[in-house]
C-alpha cells in the first residue's frame, strides 16, 4: 500500500480540500462484487469509532484559525463518546465562570445529512463556511484550531508572511507539531508515498507552510511533497497587491526547492471560458473549479492501474518542480480529450502519434500567470484525460510509456506522458450544479487536465524579483533576490539558444 497524507492550511485551502474529500467519498462502492477504480486506501485510513464500529476517515490534518471551522465539531457522531465531559479543575477550588461564544448553527444541508434525508440544493448564500457543504466524517486528530488568530480579523490580520512563520515556530516549540499531528497518521501507513499540502502562498499561510515543510523535509527526507499554492486573483489596492507579491516571492524561494511539486494556483483563473457559470464572490464556486482540475490532474495517483505518477512528475532530470495547472471541460459530444479549443480532425491526428501524446493540446482554463500567446518551452508535462473510452489497441502509452519517454528524450523532445480513464468527474449535490454549462449531473463530465513545467516560470520569477528588489527591506533583499535568481536559471538554461536559432531561419 502507498499512502498519501494531506495537510490543509487555512480557509481557502479547506474550501478546496472539502470538495476534494467529497469527490473521494463519492467513489466508494457498496454493492457486493463491485470494485471502484479508485484505491481508497491511498487517502483514507481505517479505524474504530467510539462504539467499536469500523470507520474509514480521510488521512488529513486540517488547520484553520479561530472561527474558521463553522459548525464543524472536533468530535462527530463516530467519536462523540470520546469527548471529555468536563475540564479538569486543577488546583483551583473557587467558583468558576465559564464564558462561551454562541455556537454557529448548522446549515440546512448538514442537518439533512445528519438525519439521512435528501439535502436541499446549495446556493452561494447558504454556504458560509467550508464545513457547510462537507459530506465526510473526520477523525478528531484531523481537526486543529489555531486560536492565536481569528478568521477575518481586522485588528490582527493573518496577512504577512513573517506572521505565519512566527506562528508556526511558536506552536512547534510548544507542541512539536510533527510529533503531535503528523506522526500518528504516518505510523499507520505501510509505506508513506507522499505528503500533499493545500496552502495559501500570498498571505501568512505561506510562511506557516514554509516552516512546516522545512520540518517535514528533515523528518521525511525522501518522501514526495506536493504543494498546491493558492493565490488570490481578485483586484486590490496597489499596496496590498505588492504585499501579496512579496509573500509569493518568499513562498517560491523558500518552498519550491524543498518539494517535488509546487503548483501556483490563481484563484480565480484569468481569463475564464464562456461555458463556466461562476460566482466570483463565492469561495464555494471558485474552489469547486480549482478542485475539479486538481482532482483530475492527480487522479492517476489513486487509480488501481497506475503506479508511476511520481516518475512522470520528476521528468527526465528532476530539476523542474514548479508546474502550471490547466484544464478543459470537454463537451459531451466530443469523443477525444483534446479540449474544447481543438477540432476533431486535429485531435484524431494527434492521437495517432507513436506515444499517444497530444503535446499541442490547448487548455482554456489556466490557473497560472501564463500568457497563452507567448512562446514557451515545455520541459515536462503530464496529461490526464478522464471520461473517455479507449480501445486497448489505441493505448500504446499505457504499456510502453517508459520506452516512449526515452524515445522522446533521445529525440530532444519534451517529456510528456498521458494517463487515461473512463471515470468521469462526478457532479455532486455539494458541488455548484450550474458551474459547467454543458454538464449532466447524473452522468458526470469529461475533463482534460495537465500539469506542465515550462520556461514561462522564468518570466513570472523575473517579475517577482523586480518587485522584491524595490519593496523588500535591505536586510533580506539580497538573499531573496538571489534565491529567486537561482530558481529562475533552472527554467532558462538549455532551451533559449534553440528557440533563438529557430527565429533566425
Amino acid at each position: 500500500m502507498h499512502e498519501i497524507i494531506t495537510l490543509q492550511l487555512g480557509q481557502r485551502s479547506n474550501y478546496v480540500a472539502t470538495h476534494f474529500w467529497n469527490l473521494q467519498e463519492s467513489y466508494f462502492t457498496y454493492n457486493a462484487g463491485e470494485e471502484s477504480p479508485v484505491n481508497h486506501d491511498v487517502h483514507f485510513r481505517p479505524g474504530l469509532g467510539a462504539d467499536g464500529t469500523e470507520t474509514f476517515t480521510p488521512r488529513t490534518i486540517i488547520y484553520d484559525l479561530k472561527g474558521g471551522f463553522g459548525s464543524l465539531k472536533k468530535y462527530n457522531a463516530l467519536y462523540q463518546m470520546e469527548e471529555e465531559s468536563s475540564m479538569p479543575r486543577g488546583l483551583w477550588d473557587g467558583n468558576e465562570v465559564i464564558q462561551q461564544q454562541p455556537q454557529i448553527p448548522q446549515s440546512e444541508y448538514q442537518k439533512s445529512l445528519d438525519l439521512g434525508l435528501t439535502p436541499p440544493p446549495l446556493i452561494s448564500e447558504t454556504v458560509r463556511y467550508w464545513s457547510d457543504f462537507n459530506r465526510v466524517f473526520y477523525h478528531p486528530r484531523s481537526i486543529v484550531q489555531l486560536n492565536d488568530y481569528e478568521l477575518n480579523s481586522r485588528l490582527m490580520p493573518f496577512e504577512n508572511w513573517e506572521v505565519g512563520e512566527e506562528l508556526f515556530n511558536d506552536l512547534d516549540k510548544e507542541h512539536d507539531l510533527l510529533d503531535r499531528d503528523v506522526r500518528p497518521f504516518a505510523e499507520e501507513c505501510d509505506q508513506l508515498r507522499a505528503l500533499q499540502i493545500f496552502s495559501g502562498t500570498d498571505d501568512a499561510w505561506g510562511g506557516f507552510s514554509a516552516r512546516y515543510i522545512d520540518r517535514l523535509r528533515d523528518e521525511y527526507g525522501k518522501t514526495s511533497i506536493w504543494l498546491w499554492g493558492l493565490e488570490d486573483g481578485a483586484k486590490v489596492q496597489r499596496q496590498k497587491q505588492i504585499l501579496r507579491s512579496i509573500n509569493v516571492a518568499k513562498s517560491i524561494s523558500a518552498i519550491s526547492p524543498q518539494v517535488s511539486l509546487y503548483t501556483p494556483i490563481m484563484d480565480p483563473p484569468h481569463p475564464l471560458p464562456t461555458y463556466l457559470n461562476i460566482d466570483l464572490q463565492s469561495e464555494w464556486y471558485k474552489s469547486a473549479l480549482i478542485t475539479s482540475s486538481i482532482e483530475s490532474a492527480t487522479l492517476p495517483s489513486r487509480l488501481r492501474q497506475y503506479h508511476d505518477i511520481e516518475a512522470a512528475l520528476a521528468g527526465d532530470d528532476g530539476t523542474h518542480r514548479i508546474f502550471e495547472l490547466k484544464a478543459s471541460i470537454v463537451p459531451e459530444a466530443s469523443e477525444n480529450p483534446a479540449g474544447s479549443s481543438r477540432t476533431e480532425a486535429e485531435a484524431a491526428g494527434s492521437l495517432a502519434e507513436d506515444d499517444g501524446i497530444d503535446e499541442n493540446a490547448k487548455f482554456d482554463i489556466n490557473f497560472s500567470y501564463i500568457d497563452p500567446a507567448g512562446r514557451h518551452h515545455t520541459f515536462n508535462e503530464i496529461q490526464v484525460a478522464r471520461g473517455f473510452e479507449f480501445a486497448r489497441a489505441d493505448e500504446p502509452w499505457l504499456e510502453n510509456s517508459t520506452l516512449a519517454r526515452r524515445q522522446r528524450l533521445f529525440n530532444s523532445q519534451s517529456a510528456l506522458q498521458r494517463f487515461d480513464t473512463g471515470l468521469r468527474l462526478p457532479i455532486l449535490d455539494s458541488f455548484p450544479r450550474n458551474l459547467f454549462a454543458d454538464s449532466r449531473p447524473e452522468a458526470g463530465i469529461k475533463v482534460h487536465a495537465a500539469l506542465a513545467a515550462t520556461s514561462a516560470v522564468a518570466d513570472r520569477i523575473k517579475a517577482l524579483q523586480a518587485i522584491a528588489g524595490r519593496a523588500v527591506g535591505v536586510d533580506e533583499r539580497e538573499a531573496l533576490v538571489n534565491g529567486l535568481g537561482e530558481i529562475r536559471e533552472t527554467y532558462e538554461q538549455g532551451w533559449m539558444s534553440d528557440l533563438d536559432s529557430g527565429e533566425d531561419d
